[in-house]
């Protein structure tokens, strides 16, 4: 296992004083067997008037926080310890009715799924759904976590990462065209691909770090995204088509969500003179505290 400190820093900058209105915030690192929040802080300057927590459906930690007066500045900073248990491809168990796709879930999985599995894209010529199907062999199974672990690495092989500041993500079938995009982009694309063949997927918003000097990770710096897709026997499995990775090894999760516009990191309002706003900068730092040797 690791232990590991995240300090993720955002601040806004104004050229005239400002008036801020209600800001969510989700940085917090969510607990499990997986993963351990030791610590956790969160500092805004200005400090805010009024600041609560919440827990929104998905389970995820959100800060609310409302603002007084007037600045020309907003910084965010959230600091985290987590302690991590790496989870690599050879960890996941899989039922043995769900080990060949296609399969489907127990009847008492389905209900609490079905919003997971229900496309979010209109597909009118069914492109995401023929990029899918070519994971499948035709009039045969195929084993379930190889298709996934094929369509993770084709989208890290195929599609080149471009980093974006812009809010939002492409459509899953702009990025099959540009064959390119971002974390987030490369996430709704394989989200969308995998409930095209039926499996229940989320969206995951969070951290990557490196675990090694030779592990280096794309779309460190700043917050990643990646999959989460349901199998019976280990339940929710992370995949990161940016990186290639199956399993959780080097993914910290923040924010779990059915679609992207639901685990934003940071969002809120301003007012003032049109011309006000001047820049956006985040950055996210991550030092690995000490490492335990992992189960061989």
């Amino acid at each position: 296992m690791s232990v590991l400190t995240i300090d993720h820093v955002t601040t806004y900058s104004y050229r005239h004083r400002v008036t801020f209105g209600e800001h969510r915030i989700m940085t917090r690192p969510r607990e499990s067997h997986d993963q351990r929040l030791l610590a956790s802080a969160l500092t805004i300057d200005p400090a805010p008037a009024d600041l609560r927590w919440v827990q929104d459906v998905f389970g995820n930690s959100v800060a609310i926080a409302r603002f007084a007066g007037h600045a020309t500045s907003l910084r965010f900073h959230a600091r985290a310890t987590v302690e991590h248990v790496p989870m690599a491809a050879a960890d996941i168990e899989i039922e043995d009715y769900a080990r060949g796709y296609p399969f489907t879930y127990s009847s008492e999985d389905m209900p609490d799924l079905l919003r997971s599995i229900e496309r979010q894209h209109h597909d009118p010529g069914r492109v995401i759904d023929s990029w899918a199907h070519q994971f499948v062999p035709t009039g045969a199974s195929i084993d379930t976590l190889a298709l996934l672990t094929a369509m993770t690495q084709t989208i890290r092989r195929d599609f080149a990462y471009v980093a974006r500041c812009e809010k939002g993500t492409q459509t899953p079938i702009e990025t099959l065209a540009r064959r390119q995009g971002t974390c987030r982009d490369f996430a709704v694309l394989m989200i969308e691909a995998a409930r095209a063949l039926g499996l229940a997927a989320r969206f995951v918003s969070g951290y990557v770090y490196s675990p090694s000097a030779q592990d280096r990770r794309l779309g460190g710096g700043n917050t990643h995204a990646w999959v989460r897709i349901f199998l019976p026997g280990s339940g929710w499995v992370e995949f990161d088509p940016t990186n290639g990775i199956v399993g959780n090894r080097g993914l910290i999760r923040v924010g779990v969500a059915r679609d992207p516009y639901q685990a934003v990191p940071l969002s809120g309002t301003w007012e003032g003179f049109p011309d006000s706003f001047l820049d956006m900068t985040v950055s996210v730092d991550i030092a690995l505290a000490s490492r335990a040797l992992e189960p061989s």
